[in-house]
C-alpha cells in the first residue's frame, strides 16, 4: 500500500514512519523542510519525500496520484495562543484539496477525546479539523486519543519535570481533572490496525488506556514507579495565566504550549468506549507500564522522537533557510581557532555537546543563563537533547537550534533561541589544516544588542576559550 505520512518529522510521526516500513508499505512523507527530516540513511531509502506546506494552498500538483492512504498528523498547538485553531482550520482545507488530486481511499486522523458539554480551544479546534476533514474526498477514520504517555512526549516530560523537581507541590484545581492517558505504543497499534479495514470508514473512535486518572494520580503513580514520595496539595487560588507560568518556569514547555495544555486540563477526557480495541484485539497497557516503557527507551538512548525537536518550541520561524547564512557585515564576532589532532574524537565530542554533556567549561554559567533566558522568557537549558550523539537539521539543543549538522563536512551551526537583543549564531567546524574554529556570531539590534554583547564579553572570554581547549583535548 502507498501511504502518505503527513508530520512525518513529527512526535507521532517519527514513531509511526519505520513501523509502516515494516510492514512493507511505500511511504511518502509530506514535510515543509526535506532538511528537517530527521532520519538515518537507511530508512531515507526506503522512502519518498515531498516538501509542502499545508498552510499554503493547493497551486501544484505535488503529491503522487498512486496514494491509497493517509495519515493527518498535523497541528499548531505548540505554535500560537492565538490563532492556532484558524492555521489548523487552514492545513485541514488545503489537504482536502491535495488530496482531491490523488486516488487516496483512506484518511486516518489523531484527534483528541472531546467530551459533550465543553470543549477547550485546543479540543474544539481538533473537533473542527475532524469535520473539515469529513468534508474530503476519502474514507475518513479518526482516533479521539486523551494523554499520551511516551519518552519524548509533551505529557511525559512534563510529569517527569514536576515530579523529579518538586517532592513537594502547590497546585491548582484541574490537578483533579480525570483523564485516561495512553501508551504511545498503543497509539500506534491502533493508527496502524485501521489501516485499509472498511469497518473502521468514516467513523469517530475513542482510543484510551485501562486507566482513568485524575491528574494528581498520575503524579503520584509516576512518583511510586521511579521510587519516591511526593506531596501534592490543591489549592482553589490558581488562575488559568498563573497555571501556565507554573508549567512553564518548572517544565521544560514552551509558555505557548503551557497556556493551551492549561486550557485542555481543566476538561475531562475520558474515553465514551471501548469498541476499537475489541474490534482490533488490542490489549492496552496500564499507566505504569507506559511509564515503565518509556523510562526503558531513555535508558537504552532510544528515544526516537520528542516534542522539544518542534520548531514551534522554540523562536524562531519555520524555515531554518532563513537562518543558515551566517551574516558577514554588521556582525560582531568572537572567533577560536586551535590545532587538533584527532579529528574524529573532535567531532564525536562536538557532536555530544549540550544536554546532559553540558557545553564542556563553566557549566555553572551556562546554567545561569538558562535560568535568566526562562526568567525572560525564553526556552532556557530545560530542553536538553533527544539522543545524547546524533543531531539533525532542526533539532533542538538546550536554547541552541540546529541548522546544520555535517559531520562529513566537519561542521555543526546553532543559531540561539534564547532571548537577545539580536541573533546569534555558534559555529563548529575542522579545516584542511586539521584546525578546530569556534565562532560566536551576534547580529545586534540596535545600541541595545551592542550593549548586551560588550557587556558579556568578559564571560565569552573565558567561556569560549575554555571550551574549544576542552573540546579539542581528546587525551581524557
Amino acid at each position: 500500500m502507498k501511504i502518505l505520512l503527513t508530520g512525518a518529522n513529527g512526535y507521532i510521526g517519527m514513531r509511526l514512519l519505520p513501523q509502516l516500513l515494516e510492514l512493507g508499505h511505500d511511504i511518502v512523507c509530506a514535510v515543509r523542510d526535506e532538511k528537517r527530516l530527521s532520519v538515518d540513511a537507511r530508512i531515507r531509502s526506503k522512502i519518498e519525500v515531498v516538501e509542502v506546506d499545508f498552510l499554503e494552498d493547493a497551486q501544484e500538483d505535488v503529491l503522487p496520484k498512486d496514494i491509497d492512504a493517509a495519515y493527518y498528523l498535523i497541528h499548531s498547538m505548540a505554535s500560537s495562543i492565538s490563532d492556532f485553531d484558524e492555521k489548523e482550520a487552514i492545513a485541514a482545507h488545503n489537504f482536502n484539496a491535495h488530496l482531491s488530486k490523488t486516488q487516496v481511499k483512506q484518511v486516518v486522523y489523531l484527534s483528541g477525546i472531546v467530551n459533550d458539554t465543553e470543549l477547550s480551544k485546543h479540543l474544539s479546534s481538533r473537533k473542527n479539523v475532524e469535520d473539515i476533514l469529513y468534508q474530503g474526498p476519502f474514507e475518513l477514520t479518526v482516533l479521539r486519543a486523551g494523554i499520551i504517555v511516551g519518552s519524548g512526549s509533551s505529557s511525559f516530560e512534563i510529569i517527569r519535570d514536576l515530579c523529579e523537581k518538586l517532592p513537594v507541590m502547590i497546585t491548582p484545581k484541574w490537578v483533579l481533572t480525570k483523564t485516561q492517558p495512553i501508551a504511545i505504543r498503543d497509539v500506534i497499534q491502533f493508527l496502524i490496525g485501521v489501516l485499509g479495514r472498511p469497518d473502521t470508514y468514516n467513523q469517530s473512535f475513542d482510543i484510551g488506556g485501562p486507566d482513568v486518572l485524575t491528574y494528581k494520580d498520575m503524579l503520584k503513580r509516576y512518583a511510586n514507579v521511579r521510587g519516591f514520595k511526593n506531596w501534592i496539595f490543591t489549592v482553589p487560588v490558581m488562575t488559568p495565566k498563573l497555571s501556565s507560568y507554573w508549567l512553564y518556569f518548572v517544565t521544560s514547555t514552551s509558555y505557548k504550549l503551557a497556556v493551551n495544555l492549561v486550557d485542555s486540563m481543566k476538561m475531562e477526557v475520558v474515553a465514551k468506549d471501548n469498541r476499537l480495541q475489541q474490534l482490533l484485539g488490542i490489549e492496552t497497557h496500564t499507566y505504569e507500564q507506559a511509564i515503565d516503557m518509556a523510562f526503558k527507551k531513555i535508558e537504552q538512548n532510544l528515544v526516537v522522537s520528542s516534542w522539544k525537536d518542534s520548531i514551534a518550541s522554540g523562536q524562531i520561524s519555520e524555515d531554518l533557510e532563513n537562518y543558515i547564512q551566517v551574516p558577514k557585515f554588521g556582525v560582531l564576532k568572537d572567533e577560536q581557532v586551535v590545532a587538533i589532532e584527532d579529528e574524529q574524537a573532535v567531532l564525536d565530542k562536538i557532536w555530544r555537546i549540550g544536554g546532559e554533556t553540558g557545553w564542556y567549561y563553566g557549566s555553572w554559567l551556562w546554567k545561569i543563563r538558562g535560568f535568566l533566558d526562562k526568567l525572560n522568557g525564553g526556552p532556557g537549558l530545560r530542553r536538553g537533547r533527544t539522543h545524547p550523539d546524533k543531531i539533525y537539521p532542526g533539532d533542538a539543543l538546550d536554547f541552541w537550534r540546529v541548522l546544520l549538522a555535517d559531520k562529513k563536512g566537519k561542521r555543526l551551526l546553532l543559531f540561539a533561541e534564547m532571548r537577545t537583543p539580536g541573533e546569534a549564531w555558534l559555529e563548529f567546524k575542522i579545516d584542511e589544516d586539521k584546525k578546530l574554529h569556534q565562532i560566536a556570531t551576534f547580529r545586534p539590534r540596535g545600541l541595545r544588542g551592542r550593549l548586551y554583547w560588550y557587556s558579556v564579553l568578559p564571560f565569552h572570554y573565558f567561556i569560549f576559550g575554555g571550551m574549544i581547549r576542552n573540546i579539542a583535548n581528546t587525551s581524557s
